[in-house]
C-alpha cells in the first residue's frame, strides 16, 4: 500500500469516527428530549392528582358526613406523594397528609362544623398551592427543555458539516502535502550519490523530512571517509595504533561519551586486576561496583583538575609484589564533526604514569639529607665543647694541642660531609650515596669515633668500655660512613645517660655480620 493511499485511509477513518460520533451524540440529545418529555408528563400527571383532590374536597364542602369523597382524596393524596417532581413538593404532600389526619380527627370527634369547615378550607389551599406549583413546573421545564434540543441540535449538525468538509479538504490535500517534498527529497538524494559530485542533501526543513536528509547526509559521510582510505590502509593504521598503544608502560583506559569502557592496555589491565576481554564493551559504573580501583578512577575523572593543577592524584598499588606509584591524569577527546561543523566530545583518556622512581629517588633524597643533617650536629657539638675548654685558663699547653687536633679532624670531617651535600645532585639521576666499601677492621672504627666523642665524654664525666673480641674479623663497608653510624649511636648514648655513668660497646660475630 502506498503512502498516499494509507494517509487517505487515515483521513476517511477519522471521519468515519466522527460521524460516528455525531450519531451518538444526536441519538444522546433525542433520549434527552425523551426524559424531558416524561418529566412533562409526570407534571401533568400531578396536576390531574391535584384537580381530583379539589374535586374531592367540593364533595365535603357540600356534605360533610360524605365518606367516599374523603376516601377519593386520600386515595388521589397517596398517589400523589409516589410522583413527586418538584422541589417543596414533598413538604406539601406531607402537610396535606397532616390536615387530612387533622381534619379525620376533627370527624371522629364529631367536632363544631365551623371547626371542619376551617380545617377543609386549609385542605383547599394547601391543594391549591401543589396544582399551581406543578402547572408552573411543567410550562418552564417543556419551554426549557425545547429550547436546549434544538439548539443543541442545531450546533450538532452544524460541527457535522465543518467536520465533512474539512475532512474532505484533508482526503484532497494531504496527500500533495506530503508527496511533494518527499518527491523534492529523492530528486536530491539521486544527484548526490553522484560520486564525482560531493555533494550533500540541502536541509531546509526541520519537520522528519528533513531528519531524514540529515541521516543521509551522515551515511553519505561515512561513505566518502571510506573511499578516501583502502581497507588495507585502515588495517595497518588500526594495528600501528594498537602496537603503540600496548606497548606503552603507562595504563591507559579509554570511556566514551557513553560512559562505555572501549579500550585498555595491558598495563591498564593488569592494575585493575581484570582481563581486557572482560572489561571492553562493559559500562564504566557497572564494572567499577567491583572494583575498588576503577571507582577511586572514576571519582577522580569526575572531579577532573585543571592541566596546570600542581597536584595530580597519586595511586599506591602492589605490582609484582612491589610497592608502585601511579600518577592519574584526565584528557577530555573531541572530534570534529564535519557535518555540523562543530567540534564533540567523544569520551576521557586516563592516562596512570608510573612515578615509582621518582618517588625512590625523593625517598633516598630525604633520607640522604636527614642523616647528614644529623651527623652535622655531633662535629659540631664537640667543636663547641673543645671551644669552651680551649677557653678555660686551667688548660695547660699540651691539653690545648690536643684538643685543637681534635677540633682540626672534626672540620676535615665536616668538610667531607659538605662534600657530600654538594653532590646531592647525584640523586636526581638515581645515583644515590657514594659508597667505597673495603675491607674494614671494627677497631679502628671504634678508634676514629673514641677521639671524636672523647671531649663529650670527659664534660659529662662519662666512661666508655670497649669489649672487642681478638677473633673478630674484618667487615666489608665505607669507613668513613661507618664511623658517622657508630658515632651518631654513641652521641646519642651520651645524650641520654646521666653524668658520671658507664657504658660499654661490644661488637660480636654473627656470620655472615657482625653487630
Amino acid at each position: 500500500m502506498t503512502l498516499k493511499n494509507r494517509i487517505r485511509l487515515s483521513v476517511l477513518t477519522m471521519l468515519l469516527l466522527l460521524l460516528i460520533v455525531g450519531v451518538y451524540s444526536y441519538s444522546v440529545l433525542h433520549g434527552l428530549d425523551r426524559r424531558a418529555q416524561h418529566v412533562r408528563r409526570a407534571n401533568l400527571h400531578s396536576v390531574e392528582l391535584g384537580r381530583q383532590m379539589l374535586w374531592a374536597l367540593s364533595g365535603l364542602s357540600q356534605q360533610p358526613e360524605r365518606p367516599t369523597a374523603l376516601a377519593e382524596f386520600r386515595r388521589a393524596l397517596t398517589r400523589e406523594g409516589a410522583n413527586i417532581t418538584e422541589p417543596g413538593e414533598a413538604e406539601l404532600v406531607d402537610s396535606l397528609t397532616q390536615n387530612l389526619a387533622d381534619y379525620q380527627r376533627l370527624l371522629d370527634n364529631q367536632a363544631p362544623l365551623a371547626q371542619r369547615q376551617a380545617e377543609l378550607l386549609q385542605l383547599q389551599a394547601q391543594t391549591n398551592r401543589l396544582l399551581t406549583m406543578n402547572l408552573s413546573a411543567s410550562g418552564q421545564q417543556g419551554e426549557e427543555a425545547a429550547r436546549a434540543v434544538r439548539a443543541a441540535k442545531t450546533t450538532l449538525l452544524l460541527i457535522l458539516v465543518l467536520s465533512s468538509v474539512l475532512g474532505a479538504s484533508l482526503v484532497l490535500r494531504l496527500p500533495r502535502i506530503v508527496v511533494r517534498p518527499l518527491r523534492r527529497l529523492s530528486a536530491d538524494i539521486e544527484s548526490a550519490t553522484d560520486p564525482s559530485a560531493g555533494a550533500r542533501v540541502p536541509i531546509d526543513r526541520q519537520d522528519e523530512v528533513g531528519h531524514v536528509a540529515q541521516a543521509f547526509n551522515r551515511v553519505l559521510g561515512q561513505m566518502q571517509d571510506l573511499r578516501t582510505a583502502s581497507r588495507a590502509e585502515l588495517l595497518m593504521q588500526r594495528n600501528r595504533m594498537e602496537s603503540i598503544v600496548q606497548g606503552l608502560d603507562e595504563g591507559l583506559l579509554l570511556i566514551d561519551q557513553n560512559r562505555r569502557i572501549i579500550l585498555v592496555n595491558p598495563v591498564a589491565s593488569e592494575l585493575l586486576c581484570q582481563p581486557a576481554e572482560a572489561l571492553i564493551g562493559q559500562l564504566a559504573a557497572d564494572v567499577a561496583q567491583h572494583n575498588e580501583f576503577l571507582q577511586k578512577l572514576l571519582t577522580a575523572e569526575a572531579n577532573t583538575p585543571p592541566r596546570d593543577s600542581p597536584e595530580p592524584p597519586e595511586y599506591t598499588v602492589t605490582r609484582h609484589g612491589e610497592e608502585a606509584y601511579y600518577r592519574l591524569s584526565v584528557n577530555p577527546i573531541l572530534s570534529y564533526n564535519e557535518l555540523t561543523s562543530q567540534t564533540e566530545f567523544v569520551g576521557h583518556i586516563l592516562s596512570l604514569r608510573n612515578i615509582s622512581d621518582f618517588k625512590k629517588l625523593d625517598q633516598v633524597k630525604s633520607n640522604f639529607l636527614a642523616t647528614v643533617s644529623h651527623e652535622l650536629k655531633t662535629p659540631l657539638a664537640s667543636i663547641n665543647l673543645s671551644l669552651k675548654l680551649l677557653q678555660d685558663e686551667r688548660t695547660d699547653t699540651a691539653e690545648r694541642q690536643r684538643i685543637a687536633g681534635g677540633i682540626r679532624l672534626e672540620t676535615q670531617r665536616l668538610l667531607r660531609m659538605v662534600g657530600e651535600l654538594i653532590d646531592v645532585s647525584r640523586l636526581d639521576a638515581g645515583v644515590g650515596i657514594k659508597l667505597n666499601p673495603e675491607p674494614v677492621a671494627l677497631a679502628l672504627v671504634m678508634d676514629y669515633a673514641d677521639d671524636t666523642i672523647m671531649a663529650q665524654l670527659e664534660d659529662k664525666q662519662l666512661e666508655l668500655h670497649y669489649e672487642l673480641p681478638e677473633d673478630l674479623p674484618a667487615v666489608r663497608a665505607d669507613l668513613e660512613k661507618t664511623t658517622w653510624v657508630v658515632i651518631n649511636l654513641m652521641a646519642n648514648a651520651i645524650r641520654y645517660s646521666p653524668r658520671g655513668s658507664r657504658f660499654t660497646s661490644a661488637p660480636s660475630s654473627v656470620a655472615p655480620w657482625c653487630r
